[in-house]
C-alpha cells in the first residue's frame, strides 16, 4: 500500500496577510523579487525541498516526500526506512513486547537520535521565541491600526506601505547577505526588528499626540467625513496618516512577521539539518512553532489586555517581545556554535581518515550548497503559464485562495472593531484567536496529512473553497441583513470567527498539500519553471489584487461593511471559479499520476 506525505516549510519571502502562523518555507539568498506580507507565522507542516523562492508571497522550497512501504522517496531516489535508519534497541529474538510497542510509539510521536537532541531543542526553541514574538507583534498591530484607523486600512497599508518596504528590506538584505558572515547576518537581521519594538513602546508611541498630526488638520488636505466611520477611502487615508506611527509598527511588525520565519529560521536550518535530518527534524519544528501562538494569546488575553489602559498593555506586550528576542539571538548563538563544534570534529575526523568518529554519519558532510535559481520575470512567468492548462489550473487554486481570504478577513475585522471599539477588548479577543489558531495548526500538522491519504486528492482540494463557500452563506447574510442588532452582529462575529480558523488550519492540512502533490507529475522543468511562474503571478493576483478590489469598494460605498453584497459577489464569483479548477485539474492530476507510474514500470 502507497502512501505520500507532504509537508511544507513555511516562511519565505516577505509576505504576510495575517494569517497563515506562519504559514513555513525556506528562503533563497538570490533575492530580489518584491513580496507582500503575510503572516501570520501559523506553524505549517513542513518539508525539504528544491524549488524556488517566491515573490510576492512565501520566498519557498517544498519538498513532496513519498512513505513507500515504510521508506521515504524523495523525487526517485529511495532512502531507507526509518527503522533502519535508528540503531536497534530493545528485545530481539523476535518475540514482541509491550516495550517494543512503546519504543515503536516514541520513534514516531519523537524521532530524533540521542546524538541528536541537542540540537533539535535549541534550534526548536529558536522557532518557538521567533513565532511568539511574531504572534505579539502581529496582534498588537492589528489592534491599534483596526481600532484606530479601521480594517479598510490593512488594504491600503499593504499596498502603500509593506509591500515597498518588502521590496527595499529585500534588496538591502541581498546587498547584506554577499558582503556579511551568516552570524553577523543573523544578529544584523534580527535585532533590529527588536530595537524598533522596544524603541516604539519606549519613545515613539508616549509622544505620539505630540508628533502626529491631528485629524481635523489632515482631513483638510485630504478630504473625509467628520471622523466617524464610514467616510469613505479620504477618511481612511487621513486617519492613517494622524496614526502614522500605528502604520508603521504595522509594517515593521509585518515585515518581521515574514522576514523572521522565512529568513531567520529556515534559511539557517536549510544550512546546518541533513537531508534525512530534516525528514524527522522540520514536522517537530512545526510543533514547537505551533505551541508559540498558544502561549503568546493567553499571554495577551490573561495577562496584558489587563492593563489599564493600551499605554500600559503595550508595555507588557514588549516586555514579552524583547525577552522573545532574546530568546531568539541566545538560541541561535548556542545552536550555531554547537554546529561549528560538530564541523570542526568533522574536519579532524576526516583530516584522521574517518576512524574512530564520534560524528554522526548524518551530519558528516559538508554546507549545502545552494542551486543557483533563475529569477523569473513578469513576462518570463506569464509566457510559461500560457503554455500549459496544468499550470494555469494550479494558477487559478492560488489565486483563489488569496483572493478568499482577502475578502472574507478585512468584513470580518471591521465586524469585531464594531463589537470591541475598545483597543483591550480587540486585544482580548485576538489574543485568544491566536491560541485558537495554534491549538488547531498543532492538530492538523499532526492528523492532516491522514484526510488526504483517505479522502483522495480531488476530496482534499475541494474541501477548503467548499467550507468556505458555505460557512460564508450565513456570514453575508447577517452583513446583508444589517449590523445594528447585537444579537445579529455577533453571529456574524461568531461564523467569521469559525471560517477564519478553518481557512487557516485548512490551509495547512489539505491546501498546501493538494497544491504541492500537484507538482508532482510535471517534468522537472515544469515543477521548477511552473512553481516559480506561479509564485510570482499567482500570490500577487491572490493578495494584491484582493487589496486593490477592496480598495475600488471603499472608494464606493464608503467602508467595506456597506459594499457586502459586493463583497459576497466577488467571493463566490471566486470560490466557484477555485471548486471549477480544483474539479478540472483532479482529472488531469490523476491521469499524469497514471502515465508516470506506467513509466516507472516500464510500460
Amino acid at each position: 500500500m502507497r502512501t505520500t506525505q507532504f509537508t511544507q516549510i513555511r516562511g519565505g519571502g516577505i509576505n504576510n496577510d495575517e494569517g497563515e502562523v506562519p504559514d513555513d518555507q525556506t528562503v533563497d539568498t538570490t533575492v530580489g523579487k518584491e513580496d507582500t506580507t503575510n503572516d501570520d507565522g501559523d506553524a505549517s507542516p513542513p518539508t525539504t525541498s528544491t524549488t524556488t523562492a517566491g515573490a510576492e508571497g512565501d520566498a519557498a522550497t517544498t519538498v513532496n516526500s513519498e512513505m513507500v512501504d515504510g521508506g521515504m522517496t524523495d523525487g526517485t531516489t529511495t532512502a531507507p526506512p526509518l527503522q533502519q535508519q535508528q540503531p536497534q534497541v530493545g528485545n530481539t529474538n523476535g518475540i514482541k513486547t509491550k516495550d517494543d510497542g512503546a519504543l515503536k510509539l516514541h520513534q514516531k510521536l519523537f524521532p530524533i537520535y540521542g546524538h541528536e537532541r541537542k540540537k533539535f531543542i535549541l534550534m526548536g526553541c529558536i522557532k518557538f521565541f521567533i513565532i511568539m514574538a511574531l504572534t505579539l507583534t502581529r496582534d498588537t498591530k492589528d489592534t491599534m491600526v483596526v481600532t484606530q484607523c479601521g480594517a479598510e486600512a490593512i488594504a491600503f497599508l499593504k499596498i502603500y506601505g509593506v509591500l515597498p518596504a518588502a521590496t527595499g528590506f529585500i534588496a538591502l538584505y541581498a546587498r547584506m547577505s554577499s558582503s556579511l558572515g551568516k552570524r553577523t547576518l543573523f544578529f544584523s537581521t534580527c535585532i533590529p526588528f527588536f530595537v524598533f519594538f522596544f524603541v516604539f513602546d519606549a519613545f515613539i508611541y508616549p509622544n505620539r499626540m505630540s508628533i502626529q498630526p491631528s485629524l481635523m488638520t489632515v482631513q483638510s488636505y485630504l478630504g473625509g467625513g467628520d471622523g466617524s466611520d464610514g467616510g469613505g477611502a479620504g477618511d481612511i487615508l487621513s486617519r492613517i496618516v494622524c496614526n502614522w506611527t500605528s502604520a508603521l509598527y504595522f509594517i515593521v511588525a509585518e515585515l518581521y512577521s515574514s522576514a523572521s520565519v522565512g529568513i531567520l529560521f529556515w534559511q539557517f536550518a536549510n544550512d546546518v539539518v541533513s537531508v534525512d535530518q530534516a525528514k524527522r527534524f522540520y514536522p517537530l519544528f512545526s510543533q514547537m512553532g505551533g505551541l508559540a501562538p498558544i502561549v503568546a494569546g493567553q499571554y495577551v488575553a490573561r495577562y496584558a489586555s489587563k492593563a489599564v489602559d493600551f499605554q500600559a498593555s503595550l508595555h507588557r506586550l514588549t516586555i514579552a517581545v524583547t525577552l522573545a528576542g532574546v530568546g531568539v539571538c541566545v538560541f541561535y548563538y548556542l545552536s550555531s556554535s554547537l554546529v561549528e563544534k560538530e564541523r570542526r570534529a568533522r574536519d579532524v575526523a576526516l583530516a584522521d581518515g574517518g576512524g574512530g568518529s564520534s560524528v554522526p554519519t548524518t551530519q558528516r558532510m559538508g554546507p549545502k550548497k545552494k542551486n543557483k535559481k533563475n529569477k523569473m520575470s513578469m513576462s518570463d512567468s506569464i509566457t510559461c503559464l500560457a503554455s500549459s492548462q496544468y499550470l494555469r489550473l494550479i494558477l487559478t487554486l492560488v489565486v483563489g485562495y488569496g483572493l478568499s481570504i482577502s475578502f472574507t478577513e478585512i468584513t470580518w475585522k471591521s465586524l469585531l472593531k464594531k463589537k470591541y471599539p475598545n483597543p483591550l477588548d480587540y486585544q482580548r479577543f485576538m489574543g485568544n484567536f491566536s491560541s485558537a489558531v495554534g491549538l488547531a495548526t498543532c492538530t492538523v500538522i499532526l492528523f492532516g496529512v491522514h484526510v488526504i491519504r483517505v479522502l483522495g486528492w480531488r476530496v482534499g482540494a475541494m474541501a477548503t473553497p467548499a467550507a468556505m463557500g458555505i460557512l460564508a452563506i450565513p456570514f453575508f447574510a447577517c452583513i446583508l441583513l444589517g449590523v445594528d442588532d447585537p444579537a445579529r452582529l455577533q453571529t456574524a462575529i461568531a461564523i467569521g470567527t469559525i471560517q477564519s480558523l478553518l481557512s487557516k488550519t485548512s490551509k495547512y492540512a489539505l491546501f498546501d498539500p493538494t497544491t504541492q502533490m500537484a507538482y508532482i507529475p510535471l517534468d522537472d522543468d515544469s515543477k521548477v519553471r511552473g512553481k516559480a511562474a506561479i509564485e510570482v503571478l499567482g500570490s500577487r493576483l491572490g493578495k494584491s489584487g484582493g487589496s486593490f478590489l477592496q480598495q475600488g469598494l471603499i472608494f464606493i460605498f464608503g467602508n467595506i461593511l456597506n459594499a457586502g453584497w459586493a463583497v459576497a459577489f466577488l467571493f463566490y464569483a471566486v470560490v466557484l471559479g477555485w471548486l471549477g479548477a480544483a474539479d478540472r485539474l483532479s482529472g488531469l492530476f490523476l491521469a499524469k499520476t497514471e502515465m508516470q507510474k506506467a513509466e516507472l514500470r516500464g510500460e
